[in-house]
């Protein structure tokens, strides 16, 4: 019988910070509140010098803050990183989950089918013979129900769809869509086979690309991205008919394992 592996100080600095970070993204640490260092030092059963670090990567997330005369506070949702994968993350295991979806979403649909659209001005020959080849793949997988072969290929299509933009900053932006891909499959808000317009969407995309239409690829990209509000809309009234999606999000949220940390570790500034 294996002796189980003791916790090395990094992972429990990365819990730490998981645990936090999906608190703030909750709102069980609301705004405003006082973070007790000393306190969730007690309650993790960690060292100072590990809160202190989970603290300041936080706050390096614009989650936390320090302020004189009241110590580590939390941030309200505007002052967060809001780009930032693990921010994104912990708030797609949130309560708000629709909510971070549907922004997410607008995001990509003012970004994607303009790469799209560049891709097919700037992308070479080859560059788009790949993608057409990428988006066979990615048909075949979603006709046999390979869903984790499925979720790779799409993430890899779409970044490669932002490469081929030539823009450097949309190129980047593929990190922000790998979190809304794999998140939306983590959380059931994808459809169990994809459907057969999503498959030949993808395959318009990339030969639109490989022809130089932007126009068309322009016009694909948008209906794919379209179509994903139009699913999570389905999927969620499907599974939670008589249900508010806030109300049914936070029961999924506590099922995922959402920490529900106490009273103590923190308290407002109005109650200091």
């Amino acid at each position: 019988m294996k002796t189980p592996k003791a916790e090395s100080p990094t992972d429990r600095h990365a819990a730490l910070v998981r645990s936090l970070g999906l608190a703030i993204a909750e709102g069980t640490l609301a705004p405003n509140s006082v973070v007790r260092l000393d306190e969730l030092e007690v309650q993790h059963k960690v060292s100072r010098s590990v809160v202190r670090e989970a603290a300041r990567v936080l706050s390096s997330k614009g989650m936390l803050a320090s302020r004189r005369r009241f110590g580590t506070v939390v941030q309200p949702e505007e002052a967060w990183n809001l780009y930032d994968p693990q921010v994104i993350r912990w708030r797609l295991a949130s309560s708000r989950r629709l909510e971070q979806l549907q922004a997410l979403n607008e995001l990509r649909g003012a970004i994607e089918p303009q790469a799209a659209r560049l891709a097919a001005e700037r992308a070479s020959w080859d560059a788009g013979s790949d993608l057409v080849s990428l988006a066979a793949r990615l048909w075949a997988a979603g006709q046999r129900g390979d869903n984790d072969e499925f979720l790779r290929l799409d993430v890899e299509f779409h970044a490669a769809v932002l490469n081929s933009s030539g823009n450097a900053m949309f190129a980047q932006f593929q990190t922000l869509v790998t979190e809304v891909l794999t998140g939306r499959t983590k959380h059931g808000l994808m459809p169990h086979l994809p459907h057969h317009e999503a498959l030949q969407l993808h395959v318009d995309v990339a030969s639109a690309i490989q022809r130089g239409e932007a126009g068309a690829a322009h016009a694909a990209m948008s209906r794919i991205v379209e179509q994903v509000a139009e699913e999570v809309g389905h999927i969620w009234s499907e599974h939670h008919p008589n249900e508010a999606p806030d109300a049914s999000l936070r029961h999924a949220t506590e099922a995922d394992g959402a920490p529900q940390l106490p009273p103590s570790a923190s308290r407002s500034l109005g109650d200091s």
